[in-house]
């Protein structure tokens, strides 16, 4: 299966367990890894071929900013059935959700999640 990967997109969403966290906002680390069918995209050169990766983005942001979450692992969660339900050409994808600033009085580089998701058959 080909895949499509997009790298740490940065957005800024309200998301946490502490009230702070959902008021004030922090930055949000997305990775996705889309397991899709491209060989016709790259025979052809045919973005109608393919999914365009900036309406991924935007779709992503539109989520991240809007929406709300107390867990990431809620977050990754509506990102990966949002993904699937809007792009029917993804048969599976990965999800990886980095919160890089917990707010705790720890020293490291933040902490992700990572979800594995499949297309539904029936």
């Amino acid at each position: 299966m080909d895949k499509m990967k997009l790298h740490r997109m940065e957005y800024y969403g309200y998301h946490g367990v502490f009230e702070e966290e959902r008021k004030l906002g922090q930055r949000f680390y997305i990775d996705l890894e889309l397991d899709m069918d491209l060989q016709e995209a790259g025979r052809h050169d045919d973005l109608t071929k393919t999914i365009n990766y900036a309406e991924i983005h935007e779709h992503v942001k539109n989520i991240v900013e809007n929406k709300s979450f107390q867990l990431i692992e809620a977050l990754g969660e509506y990102i990966a059935s949002s993904l699937l339900e809007t792009y029917t050409s993804v048969d599976a994808l990965v999800v990886k959700v980095t919160k890089p600033h917990p707010p705790f009085d720890i020293h490291f580089e933040g902490v992700t999640v990572e979800l594995h998701r499949t297309r539904k058959v029936g």
